[in-house]
């Protein structure tokens, strides 16, 4: 089976039953597999053959769903970009994913125009909006609107099978470049039917996406529910909480997916407590470590609805483990226990098993897990080693089997659904003139799990400069999820013997002060 397959079976199961709610319409699945068909046929009569690679940076929309599957079924790979990307990590990605196709809406023109000559494989851009076409671009343009009116809607049948690529998902990498994780489409209906299993998802369930879809999370929401044959109501903005919980009322959403910065907003900037969800029968948390205390409130606020605490990494296709809600009063600060079809356990560096309460990395196995990372052989080696694969999280397993994050192995920092490389900020705040050296680190965040902070060492050329001169500094250069939180003045950092920047000592510090 292939991934776009869910779609199709479900549009043959329920033609008519609404798949999609987006910007207050209703959209069923008969309409999307149309659709996607109908660009599908313009992505293989334009020359995109299986394998090639089409990138998507748009937001969550009707038009997204109609493009992933569409890709998929000319047998292409989806390279689906951050929607908040800087113009250099565009023509970056674009090239390095050699991209023959993108897909993408008229507010990244201007970016697109300004690399248009680094492309070196580009061929065509399909815009969500209408009044693009005429936009100077050096590369065939069309929009959404036209391909329906003239491709038919009949389905392509590209011949695939299941160890075929299916989407190259970026990633923040250890040296600062993105990583581009490649999943099968076994891998991802491999994950798909475990996190269905487990959350017990049917054709009445119905999610409240506010994740988006670039996300491994947010498209877990989607396989998950277009495979069940189930809802989705679209929301992509969280700035004002209260009209989201209104929407989930009105829509009579059964389930809601965040990171702990929606709960965290939730539980204190709208009325939450005010209302009532008589549809709500679950909650998912992901995307970072929560509070136990943050847990503790969520599950009482939403009460009856459960809450499932998960684990995952975008390597295994979103999820590796959660925890059952029965268990979660007994069990707070545990990432749970695998989910269906994945091993996981606490291992030493060369992947044997650590005895409950020994600290060691956690590793995995399953069929859920990436083959490895886009054109990077030495990344891959690094984290897929003896049949495992090597998360780069320090964790521990009590004695019932019930596992807990403990923190970090690799210099990444995970804030709130982004893991970030120290090493990239760092480097961008060595652009300061008045810069001499630096460290960034993650420091514990309840909302987010961790913030980014970063320490620093002026240079004595006369230049003054505070915190907020740092932060506005690297808001010019770094996309707001990578932008340092807190900045602290130092004389000077800790060296270890080699003369190298001792982090660990920098954290010790921080916690004796």
């Amino acid at each position: 089976m292939l991934v776009h397959q869910l779609l199709e079976n479900s549009a043959q199961k329920y033609p008519e039953k609404e798949v999609l709610w987006d910007k207050g319409k209703w959209y069923t699945y008969k309409e999307l597999e149309a659709q996607a068909n109908r660009v599908s046929n313009y992505l293989i009569e334009n020359g995109v053959r299986r394998g090639d690679r089409v990138a998507i940076l748009m937001e969550n929309s009707f038009e997204y769903v109609v493009a992933y599957y569409a890709i998929l079924k000319a047998g292409a790979v989806t390279v689906e970009l951050n929607t908040e990307i800087l113009a250099e990590d565009f023509s970056y990605l674009l090239n390095h994913s050699e991209a023959v196709g993108l897909i993408t809406q008229k507010k990244y023109l201007n970016s697109l125009q300004k690399i248009a000559t680094e492309l070196s494989f580009l061929r065509s851009v399909l815009f969500k909006e209408d009044d693009v076409v005429e936009s100077d671009l050096p590369f065939h343009v069309t929009t959404f609107n036209e391909l329906y009116q003239k491709f038919p809607s009949v389905n392509p049948a590209v011949r695939a099978i299941d160890i075929d690529l299916a989407s190259i998902i970026y990633t923040s990498g250890s040296t600062g470049k993105p990583k581009g994780v490649m999943l099968t489409h076994l891998n991802i209906l491999t994950n798909t039917r475990s996190i269905v299993e487990y959350l017990e998802l049917s054709e009445n369930d119905r999610i409240m996406v506010v994740l988006p879809f670039f996300y491994v999370y947010g498209k877990s929401l989607l396989n998950t529910h277009i495979a069940v044959g189930g809802s989705m109501v679209l929301y992509n903005s969280f700035t004002f909480p209260n009209k989201v919980l209104q929407a989930m009322i009105d829509t009579e959403c059964t389930g809601f997916a965040g990171v702990p910065s929606h709960f965290s907003l939730l539980l204190n900037k709208s009325s939450v407590r005010k209302y009532t969800f008589p549809k709500l029968r679950y909650l998912t948390q992901a995307g970072g470590a929560m509070a136990p205390t943050l847990q503790k409130e969520v599950a009482l606020v939403f009460y009856p609805a459960k809450l499932y605490i998960m684990y995952g990494a975008t390597e295994a296709s979103a999820r590796l483990s959660y925890l059952d809600p029965r268990e979660l009063p007994r069990r707070w600060g545990s990432i749970g226990k695998a989910i269906p079809n994945v091993e996981l356990f606490v291992a030493d560096s060369e992947g044997n098993p650590l005895p409950p309460g020994e600290v060691g990395e956690i590793v995995a196995r399953g069929a859920n897990i990436m083959v490895g990372y886009w054109k990077d052989e030495e990344e891959t080696s690094r984290v897929l080693r003896n049949g495992l694969y090597f998360t780069g999280d320090l964790g521990k397993m009590d004695e019932d089997g019930f596992l807990y994050v403990v923190g970090r192995s690799k210099d990444m920092i995970k804030v709130g659904a982004n893991r970030i490389s120290a090493k990239e900020i760092e480097e961008k705040i060595l652009e300061h003139e008045g810069i001499l050296e630096t460290a960034v680190v993650g420091v514990e965040d309840e909302v987010l799990g961790e913030a980014i902070k970063a320490f620093v060492v002026k240079k004595n050329n006369g230049v003054v400069l505070d915190e907020q001169d740092i932060i506005s500094f690297c808001k010019q250069r770094l996309p707001t999820f990578k932008v340092p939180k807190y900045v602290e003045f130092r004389d000077t950092l800790p060296k270890t013997g080699s003369g190298k920047i001792n982090k660990l000592e920098l954290k010790k510090q921080m916690e004796k002060s």
